[in-house]
């Protein structure tokens, strides 16, 4: 009788502890939430007591940036924007302005800032060459076959909205920064992204500026 008295109190304590762990479980993933509150007063007045600055300072009001040097973020899927950012901070990813900006920032504040840029609506670009649209748009919408170069379209999808924690939207970004990130993947500048590396290292230069200015008019 003493045995079972004591595993009854045993199994007593195990209840209430079972339910306090799942309790605290649940805190913890309502405190990683992403806050897109939050993620907008770090996006428009960063955090001068760690000296990040405004990220619309480069990226512009709701991140539509207003320097094609600069990438429209409006519209980004957050996932996306998160990786990048902690890739920054990882160094894996190797850009001197935002390393430092990146390394400021913790795990929370970087979903925080995706979450509200997935939020905002952007104000995309328009194609510029109507020499290469048509070379542009064969690209994004069947690839190089002769170069085993796959469709854009496949994994960003046909109007370049992307697909969320998988790959980013690009319709509408600026086609100098799109040539510049192809560039950077075909010569291991930019290293964070495998696929992407592969996939650039087939393209030439004009196959990289036709379809970069076709993206820029995808909607």
């Amino acid at each position: 009788m003493n045995r079972i008295a004591k595993l009854l109190g045993v199994m007593a304590l195990a209840v209430p502890m079972a339910a306090m762990s799942g309790l605290a479980s649940a805190a913890e993933q309502a405190a990683a939430k992403a806050d897109p509150a939050k993620g907008e007063t770090l996006y428009s007045q960063g955090a001068p007591d760690r000296n990040v600055p405004a990220c619309l300072s480069c990226h512009g009001a709701a991140g539509n940036s207003a320097a094609a040097t600069n990438p429209k973020l409006a519209g980004q899927q957050a996932e996306y924007v998160h990786k990048q950012l902690a890739d920054f901070k990882a160094k894996s990813r190797n850009n001197a302005i935002m390393t430092p900006y990146a390394s400021a920032l913790n795990d929370q504040e970087m979903k925080d800032i995706g979450a509200y840029l997935a939020k905002q609506q952007v104000k995309p670009a328009t194609a510029k060459n109507k020499d290469t649209i048509e070379v542009g748009q064969k690209i994004y919408r069947g690839g190089i076959a002769a170069k085993g170069v796959p469709a854009c379209a496949g994994c960003h999808g046909p109007t370049g909205a992307g697909i969320p924690a998988q790959y980013p939207r690009i319709g509408g970004q600026y086609s100098e920064y799109t040539e510049a990130q192809l560039v950077a993947f075909r010569q291991g500048t930019r290293t964070n992204n495998s696929v992407m590396s592969t996939i650039a290292a087939q393209m030439s230069d004009t196959e990289i500026k036709a379809v970069a200015d076709y993206v820029a008019g995808v909607r």
